[in-house]
């Protein structure tokens, strides 16, 4: 719900990735300030609030379903080299927030199994490994996180300038989201999806404790 006044206006995305017998299940939500903007299920990203033209939204989500395809068969054929007969979770959890006094703050954060895994600092455009104790597969995903740069640079930019201004937007404005943004939130979806073909290389090459 949103908050009083005196509370950070917050733009964040969630997305949640199950992973089993080379099979990829996908959902997830974006909220502005409060309000649902966005929603992923299985295939399907919705925009439930207009914020960006027809004609933009239909590329954004050309670009996320062509990724959750590629995503879908990479874990297939990482499931022919090393398969895997458990389950696995991923939970991506992304977002910026801007508080009263024109400060902002941006988080990335990641869980595996719902234990912490990783997490991005957003300062330095590096990733961060949050696993108790040593796991192969965790330092594994953070070197290849750390080779591209739409998973450092471009990350970092979408969170500290993107996210940031559509909230800095949002602030100089009164009364609800219109249609009338232009500013590409889907983005966010993009990234904090291909965030994850790191992951997938370390839990799907490295199971068993060894890469």
């Amino acid at each position: 719900c949103p908050g009083s006044p005196a509370a950070p206006l917050a733009f964040t995305m969630l997305q949640l990735t199950r992973v089993y017998e080379g099979n990829s299940m996908f959902r997830g939500n974006a909220s502005l300030n409060g309000q649902l903007s966005h929603v992923l299920e299985g295939n399907n990203v919705t925009q439930v609030i207009p914020l960006e033209s027809p004609d933009a939204w239909a590329r954004r989500q050309e670009e996320v379903i062509a990724y959750l395809g590629t995503f879908r068969q990479l874990v297939k054929l990482f499931n022919k080299e090393r398969r895997t007969d458990f389950t696995h979770h991923l939970c991506c959890h992304l977002g910026c927030r801007l508080y009263p006094n024109g400060t902002a703050q941006s988080f990335y954060e990641v869980t595996l199994n719902r234990t912490a895994f990783l997490s991005f600092h957003v300062p330095s455009a590096t990733w961060e490994r949050r696993w108790p104790g040593e796991l192969p597969v965790a330092a594994f995903a953070q070197e290849q996180l750390m080779k591209y740069p739409i998973t450092t640079q471009d990350l970092q930019y979408f969170l500290n300038t993107t996210c940031v201004s559509l909230l800095q937007a949002q602030s100089a404005r009164t009364g609800p989201v219109s249609g009338r943004s232009r500013t590409p939130l889907v983005l966010g979806l993009v990234l904090g999806s291909l965030g994850l073909l790191g992951m997938a290389l370390g839990i799907f090459l490295c199971t068993g404790g060894s890469c």
